[in-house]
Order: structure tokens, then C-alpha cells, then sequence
């Protein structure tokens, strides 16, 4: 596992007039502070990727459908540095994962409907100055393939 990303497992409480799930609570051992809450969505198929940031942690969830999140962690001087972790996440496997500053990460809806993704960032997004670095899902350093793997 990269270093600082923590997977918190999600409980569900069903009744019959639907369910409950918990995603993140100021008790948790991986609660730090929160910035702002909200929601990204990706049609079937759809890669978003590749970013990271330099001071905030993120802490992603989805809570409709289906995601393979990925993380790459290119920090220079971590002792994970190089390490991709790959995890599927969503209505079948309902967990909480903690994205470290400076770890690159992105995801791609592999259910058959639009997932929605939810995500409590320890900072506020400043739209004239983000703490954002993007590139290309596709073309650069990253040695991961976003392709479906028949296993």
C-alpha cells in the first residue's frame, strides 16, 4: 500500500425503508479537517485522472455505480515511491479511501451507469489559485493502462 493512504470499510445499514451508510466522521482516525464536500460523476467507460496536489489529502468514496480509483505515488521521498495501488470501489465494495498530498490518482466508471463519486477534501478549492497538477490520463509517466483487464 502506498504510504499515508488508509481504506476505511463502509458499513451499511439496511431497513425496510432503504439503507444508511456512514463515509466520514470527525472520530475517525483518518479525519483531519474538512475543506468542502462534493460530488464528480463519470459516464461508463470514462477515465479522469491524472492529478495530484500538493497540500490537500482527499478522501474518495463512491456512492453510485461502480470505480476502479488508481493511485500512482511519485513523491520523491517516500518510501513507497513507484507504487501503483488499484482499487474498486463503490455499491459492491462500499469503502472510504485517503488520497495523500502529492500522490497522483484518478478513476474510471466501470459500471454499466454513470457512477457519482463523492469526495471530502481536508481544503477548499481556490478557483484563481488551485492546489491542482493534472496530466494526461493517457500519454506520460505514469506506467499504468487504463484498459479493462481480463483476468
Amino acid at each position: 500500500m502506498i504510504n499515508g493512504v488508509i481504506v476505511k470499510k463502509l458499513k451499511v445499514v439496511p431497513d425496510e425503508r432503504g439503507r444508511l451508510m456512514e463515509i466520514l466522521r470527525s472520530d475517525d482516525k483518518i479525519f483531519e479537517k474538512f475543506g468542502q464536500v462534493y460530488i464528480t460523476t463519470a459516464y461508463p467507460g470514462v477515465v479522469k485522472a491524472w492529478h495530484r496536489h500538493k497540500k490537500q489529502i482527499d478522501h474518495f468514496c463512491c456512492i453510485k455505480g461502480m470505480a476502479k480509483l488508481v493511485l500512482y505515488d511519485g513523491r520523491e521521498k517516500s518510501r513507497t515511491r513507484g507504487q501503483l495501488n488499484e482499487f474498486f470501489i463503490g455499491e459492491h465494495n462500499p469503502v472510504l479511501v485517503r488520497i495523500p498530498a502529492g500522490v497522483w490518482h484518478g478513476y474510471k466508471c466501470i459500471s454499466e451507469s454513470e457512477c457519482i463519486c463523492l469526495n471530502v477534501p481536508t481544503e477548499l478549492y481556490k478557483y484563481a489559485k488551485p492546489d491542482e497538477e493534472r496530466i494526461d490520463p493517457h500519454m506520460n509517466k505514469i506506467p499504468y493502462d487504463w484498459e479493462r483487464k481480463d483476468r
